[in-house]
């Protein structure tokens, strides 16, 4: 575990004021961002020459145990916040899987995670936010403002978050897992609605949910209870690789720490590409580099040189088309997509994630209130076929979501014309929020930054 130890609310507020005077600093008429050294997102975007100072912006402020709240900044990742929480036998109500993730991010560009059949997404357990918005302005949004409800999947086109308050709920000493077995997925997505249904499976609470498709004939589903019985946990930080004992254990328990990052040691299975799961090679890379912002760098790396794609074509290889998607069908239509996925893309495993918002909608990533969705997650690449176009299989995948009434997170590729994408983004109610808090369209506006890549 690392830092812990809150910030504090002085060294909050001196670390706003930085932020401010670095926003005062940018000439008046030049594009404004974020001078973030990291980044979760998964397509390219433009450099910029000087950005918001954000460097005092990554801790938590302040822990309430007693009301089950924290005060966060807005850069602090996840791996900090469950670094603060976690000693009080707290965690915020999702987290999503990646210790490198921001609160901040996962609130302004949607994050999920195996509670979210239970919790919903990020942004709905946050109580207040500070927003520095486009114009400058420093704004406290809360429930029922206008601001507060388009903030989420803005993806900083807005605004930025430089405070949050959040719930906490209880958590274990561990999580106890079962690991069910499913030759048809339809038989799993049955399994899925009852346990939204119900909060049970075979009699014991189900406090977290999500399951991993390996080809069509076999997938399976985690259901996990947190229990403070003692008992041996599992450690797959590592030789073992957490997604393959799927495959070896029908039950499995796990320190609470150790689960919620279980899958950021091999970023769910994407480490295979860095031949980190070669028994030879994992021994000699050190623990402490197995993690996903580590692979996230050696991909942004690739990005920009593409050397990798030069050796491939030196070859005669073809290219391959990079498909890392994140997409939300209603329960009742995934297993049609995963058959149509099964037999259009090429590409295993699937991660599977129930997910059902909380109690209200949210105008831009417009889901249905209290209906049942399940994520399916897939992050990979596939070759371009002989007459087709790179971007042509994410194209197919976005037309097949919309047609299931489905929607698509924004944190990678998008291909979508603007009209479409207004349609199903908000879009009049984005415009309206970006004249009021960025009246000079100083942050790059949410289509030119997703499908344009600035």
């Amino acid at each position: 575990m690392g830092r812990s130890e809150p910030v504090g609310w002085a060294a909050h507020r001196r670390a706003v004021d930085t932020l401010r005077a670095s926003y005062a600093a940018i000439p008046p008429g030049d594009p404004v961002r974020l001078a973030k050294k990291t980044s979760n997102l998964f397509r390219p975007r433009a450099e910029i020459q000087r950005g918001l100072d954000v460097s005092g912006l990554g801790g938590v402020i302040e822990v309430d145990p007693a009301g089950r709240t924290a005060e966060v900044q807005g850069v602090c990742t996840y791996e900090d916040l469950v670094d603060a929480t976690l000693p009080h036998g707290l965690m915020p109500l999702v987290v999503p899987q990646l210790r490198t993730i921001t609160l901040g991010g996962a609130v302004t560009g949607l994050g999920i995670e195996a509670t979210s059949f239970r919790h919903g997404l990020p942004h709905e357990s946050v109580l207040e936010m500070d927003i520095l918005t486009g114009a400058g302005e420093l704004v406290t949004a809360r429930p029922g403002d206008e601001l507060f409800a388009i903030f989420p999947n803005s993806l900083g086109s807005l605004g930025y978050a430089t405070r949050l308050r959040i719930e906490l709920m209880p958590i274990a000493a561990a999580v106890a897992t079962v690991n069910l077995r499913f030759d048809d997925v339809e038989d799993l997505l049955a399994v899925v609605g009852k346990v939204m249904a119900e909060g049970t499976y075979d009699g014991r609470p189900v406090d977290t949910m999500d399951g991993v498709v390996f080809r069509p004939g076999e997938s399976y589903l985690v259901l996990g209870t947190f229990t403070d019985e003692p008992g041996p946990t599992s450690d797959y930080t590592g030789q073992d690789i957490y997604y393959q004992s799927l495959r070896a254990k029908a039950a499995d328990r796990l320190s609470a720490y150790d689960y919620l990052w279980r899958w950021d040691t091999d970023w769910f299975w994407c480490s295979a590409a860095f031949g980190a799961q070669v028994p030879a090679v994992r021994r000699l890379w050190p623990r402490r580099y197995r993690r996903s912002d580590v692979y996230h760098r050696i991909v942004r790396f690739e990005n920009r040189h593409g050397v990798a794609a030069r050796v491939e074509r030196w070859r005669g290889l073809p290219d391959r088309e990079r498909v890392v998607q994140d997409v939300e069908l209603p329960l009742e239509r995934t297993a049609e997509f995963l058959r149509w996925f099964a037999a259009e893309v090429p590409m295993a495993p699937i991660w599977l994630c129930p997910l059902r918002l909380r109690e209200r909608e949210w105008p831009l990533y417009p889901m249905r209130a209290g209906h049942a969705y399940v994520n399916v997650g897939f992050w990979g690449t596939v070759p371009v076929v002989p007459g087709a176009a790179d971007g042509d299989v994410n194209r197919a995948i976005e037309a097949k979501v919309f047609e299931l009434g489905g929607h698509k997170s924004l944190y990678s590729d998008a291909y979508y014309d603007r009209e479409t994408f207004d349609r199903l983004y908000g879009g009049l109610a984005y415009r309206a929020a970006k004249d009021r808090y960025d009246p000079d369209h100083r942050l790059t506006d949410l289509y030119d930054k997703v499908v344009g890549r600035r």
